[in-house]
C-alpha cells in the first residue's frame, strides 16, 4: 500500500492562499462527477424551497424568534420551543447542506481539466445568492414575517434554482459559441413563455402573501389585496403558460425540430398538467397544507422545466468546433 504523501510547509502555504487551486492541482474529476455535483446543487435548491414552505405551512416561521441565534440565549432550538422551533431550526441547518452542495459544485468545476472558468463563475454566483438569501431569511424573522420580505425570499430562491439549472446544463455542453437549433420565431415564442412563467411565479408570491397561511400562529401582516381575485389572476397566467407550452410543442412538431427541444417541451407540459390539477384541488378544498406544499414543489419543477426548454433551443460544441455545424443541424434550422 502506498503511503500518504507528506504535506510540506510549502503545500500548506499554497493551500491556505488558494485552496481551490491547491485541490485542482491534485484532483481531476470525471465529467460525470462534475455533472453530478452540479445536479446536487439543483436538488438542494429545490429542497430548500420545499422545506421553507413547510416552515410556513406548519406555522413555524417564528419558531426561532430571532437571528442569527435561535433565541437570545441559545444558538440552537431548545426542547422548550417544541415542534415549531425544531422545524424552523432544521430549515436553517439545511442551508449548510445547500452550501456544501454548492461548494462541491464549485470545487468540481474548478478541478475539471481543462478548467472552464464559466462553470466556476456559475458556481460562485450560486454561493453569493445563498449567502444573500440567508441574510434575507434573517431579516424575514426580524421583521415578523413581513409578507413582502417573504416573497423576496422565495423569489431569490427561484433565482438560485435558475443559476443552478444553467450550470447543470452547461456541464453537459462545450464552451463553443451557441448554435441555434430552431428559428427566430420559435425562440421568441419561448421567451414569451419564460416571461409568462416569471409573472406566474411572482403573482404566486402575492397569493401566498395575501392568503391564509401566514407562517405563524401569531398575528402576521398580510398583503392588503383581495386574495381570491389574485388567485384567479394566478390561474389565468397559469393557463397562458399552458397554452404557450402547447403552442410551442405544436410548432416544434410542425417544423420537425430536433428531439431535444421537443422532449423538454413535452416534459414541461406534463409538469404543468400536474401543477394545474394540484392548484385547482387546493383552491376548492380551502388550501390544505399538504397540497400547498406539493404546489410549491411543482412551482420549482415548472421553473426548471421552462429553463430546460430555453436551454434546449441551442447546442454548444467543444471550443474550436463551433464553426463546423453538421448538415442535419443546418437543415433543421432552415425548416424552423
Amino acid at each position: 500500500m502506498d503511503g500518504v504523501p507528506k504535506l510540506t510547509r510549502a503545500d500548506a502555504t499554497a493551500a491556505a492562499r488558494n485552496p481551490l487551486a491547491f485541490i485542482a492541482a491534485r484532483w481531476t474529476p470525471t465529467h460525470k462527477t462534475v455533472q453530478r455535483a452540479a445536479l446536487s446543487a439543483v436538488v438542494m435548491a429545490v429542497i430548500i424551497v420545499v422545506t421553507g414552505g413547510a416552515v410556513r405551512l406548519t406555522s413555524s416561521g417564528l419558531g426561532c424568534p430571532t437571528w442569527p441565534k435561535c433565541t437570545d440565549d441559545s444558538l440552537t432550538a431548545t426542547s422548550a420551543m417544541g415542534f415549531h422551533g425544531a422545524i424552523e431550526f432544521g430549515n436553517r441547518m439545511l442551508t449548510y447542506v445547500l452550501c456544501a452542495a454548492v461548494g462541491w459544485a464549485i470545487i468540481a468545476a474548478r478541478s475539471q481539466k481543462p478548467w472552464r472558468r464559466s462553470l466556476t463563475r456559475l458556481g460562485w454566483a450560486q454561493f453569493w445568492i445563498v449567502m444573500g438569501n440567508a441574510v434575507l431569511g434573517g431579516i424575514v424573522v426580524l421583521v415578523g414575517l413581513n409578507p413582502y420580505t417573504v416573497a423576496a425570499h422565495f423569489l431569490l430562491s427561484t433565482a438560485l434554482i435558475a443559476v443552478a439549472t444553467v450550470m447543470w446544463q452547461r456541464t453537459r455542453e462545450g464552451d463553443g459559441a451557441p448554435r441555434p437549433l430552431v428559428g427566430k420565431s420559435v425562440q421568441q415564442l419561448v421567451w414569451f413563455l419564460l416571461v409568462a412563467s416569471v409573472l406566474l411565479i411572482a403573482v404566486g408570491t402575492v397569493v401566498t402573501g395575501a392568503g391564509p397561511h401566514a407562517g405563524d400562529s401569531s398575528e402576521v401582516d398580510r398583503i392588503p389585496v383581495d386574495w381570491e381575485a389574485v388567485a384567479k389572476l394566478h390561474a389565468v397566467l397559469a393557463w397562458i403558460v399552458v397554452t404557450l407550452t402547447f403552442a410551442l410543442w405544436f410548432v416544434l412538431k410542425a417544423v420537425d425540430a430536433p428531439k431535444g427541444p421537443l422532449a423538454r417541451t413535452r416534459d414541461l407540459f406534463l409538469i404543468l398538467l400536474g401543477q394545474g390539477a394540484v392548484g385547482y384541488i387546493q383552491y376548492f378544498t380551502k388550501l390544505p397544507e399538504a397540497l400547498v406544499g406539493l404546489h410549491m414543489l411543482g412551482s420549482a419543477l415548472m421553473w426548471i422545466g421552462v429553463l430546460r426548454v430555453l436551454l434546449a433551443l441551442r447546442e454548444r460544441p467543444e471550443a474550436g468546433k463551433a464553426d463546423l455545424p453538421g448538415p442535419s443541424a443546418e437543415a433543421k434550422l432552415a425548416k424552423a
